[in-house]
């Protein structure tokens, strides 16, 4: 069955590639079930197929970029370049990024948190900053412009912000909020002395 899938898949890209393109993960479940998706949801999905075609997302100029960011970070009335720092950690500036977690695109956003945020596709670089960033507006609001507390939440999860009062004691989380904040003032034009 599962070979019948990929061959499938396989056989829409080939036919239909402008439509199709896209990278398919698979999981088997207890009930030895297949799952296939576009965006995994956990760590159980496996990628079975890389699409190395031409219809990629992941070409966006630096220029065009910047100006999203800046236009969708002062509608939500939020420093662009912080957002500009979050997508250099997050994503490193990929619209095809997709983590072990399961999160994707340039802001990194769980499937969960997309939908919450209604994005369509996670993959286009205007949807997943305007999702991103609304999300992040959202972050500001509950820890009242704590932008350092949204910055963990965004990265651990506001229920983790929430018990310790603050940045979590995760190592990744720590991490991320340090290498924000230092992007975003060598953006801003800061050295370190």
């Amino acid at each position: 069955m599962q070979k019948i899938a990929i061959l499938t898949v396989v056989i829409a890209n080939l036919v239909y590639p402008a439509v199709a393109r896209t990278d398919i993960y698979t999981y088997v479940d207890n009930s030895h079930v297949v799952h296939f998706t576009n965006v995994p949801t956990s760590r159980r999905y496996r990628l079975i197929w890389r699409d190395r075609g031409s219809y990629d997302h992941s070409q966006i100029s630096a220029a065009v970029l910047k100006k999203r960011v800046r236009i969708i970070a002062h509608k939500y009335g939020i420093d662009p370049i912080l957002i500009m720092a979050m997508i250099k950690v997050e994503s490193d500036f990929m619209p095809n990024a997709v983590s072990s977690a399961g999160a994707v695109g340039l802001m990194q956003l769980l499937p969960s948190t997309a939908r919450v945020m209604h994005v369509s596709d996670l993959y286009t670089p205007r949807e997943n900053i305007e999702a991103g960033v609304r999300y992040f507006k959202y972050l500001c609001g509950l820890f009242n412009g704590n932008y350092i507390k949204a910055l963990a939440a965004y990265n651990a999860g506001e229920k983790a912000v929430i018990k310790y009062d603050g940045i979590p004691p995760y190592p990744e989380t720590q991490w991320y909020v340090a290498r924000v904040l230092k992007e975003f003032w060598k953006m801003k034009g800061y050295t370190e002395r």
